[in-house]
């Protein structure tokens, strides 16, 4: 004769308890940080548009395809452009000698990569003008060969450069310390020449932060007006950065038109940075289905 096994009593199953969680709650920390972007980005933003829609297209229109704004708009950007493509090579081999090698001064170069971080743009201005004026430490050098610096576009190029090389670097040195150097040495076992090494093992690595490097330095570069005002010389349809436009403006209380300039170069920025930010998730995304 078998006998049934003792029946347990009923106890209902307990609900998995909610992580626990430093910060307060989801609806209080959205709702915070939607307040907080408000204040600080999307309102200033909508004041610039809604000052902007004060005007008529057909004024709008001529305000910001004038000949000397237009000017404006090429050398900016253009430069902007190109001081990002300088420092994204340039970063990315301070970058590897900062974290690849040791010699002496290291510490030193490592702490003057953030100089234009703490330095005040208008004293990086000054700097720059008095090192590239014509009788400069390195104008009176540059003269004679026909390479004006100073008071010039090329001026405007150097300060961008100045002032967006800490944003490659620190960008990428993060990335270059974690990278194991295992996967050079197994690439180099398996025949790899030394720039097929870097082609196809450490740049599809290295990617993805030079290109947010050469993002945040070009944003940078964009809205720069303290250390370019100096050196550029401030010459119409020559060396007349955006920014200084609007300053120009808002002097002559021409708000609006002020407003119009700024409303033109937050659209193009915010294309340029959206196709950036595009490539990066795409080489991102395609890096990760590679591996």
């Amino acid at each position: 004769m078998s006998t049934a096994a003792p029946s347990l009593p009923f106890q209902p199953a307990r609900s998995a308890a909610p992580p626990f969680r430093v910060l307060p709650g989801f609806k209080l920390t959205l709702g915070y940080t939607l307040g907080y972007l408000s204040l600080l980005v999307l309102i200033p933003l909508a004041a610039v548009f809604l000052k902007t829609a004060e005007l008529t297209f057909a004024e709008f229109w001529e305000v910001v395809t004038s000949p000397r704004v237009v000017a404006s708009y090429k050398l900016s950007f253009g430069m902007s452009l190109a001081a990002a493509a300088i420092n994204a090579v340039f970063g990315l081999l301070l970058a590897w000698a900062l974290v690849r090698y040791s010699f002496p001064g290291k510490k030193l170069i490592d702490a003057l990569v953030d100089l234009p971080f703490a330095l005040p743009t208008a004293v990086a201005g000054i700097s720059l003008t008095a090192l590239y004026a014509k009788n400069g430490w390195f104008g009176q050098f540059l003269e004679p060969l026909g390479i004006q610096v100073a008071f010039k576009p090329l001026g405007v190029l150097v300060a961008l450069v100045f002032i967006g090389l800490p944003f490659v670097v620190r960008t990428v040195q993060p990335i270059l310390e974690d990278l194991d150097t295992e996967l050079e040495e197994a690439a180099a076992s398996l025949g790899a020449q030394r720039w097929q090494t870097f082609r196809h093992v450490i740049m599809p690595i290295l990617f993805p932060a030079l290109l947010t490097g050469f993002a945040l330095a070009f944003a940078r570069a964009v809205g720069e007006y303290g250390s370019v005002i100096f050196i550029a010389g401030n010459i119409p349809m020559v060396s007349e950065i955006t920014p200084l436009m609007i300053i120009t403006k808002l002097e002559q209380y021409d708000y609006t038109g002020a407003t119009a300039i700024a409303t033109v170069m937050l659209i193009l920025s915010f294309i340029l940075l959206l196709a950036i930010n595009g490539l990066q998730a795409w080489t991102a995304k395609r890096t990760g289905r590679d591996r």
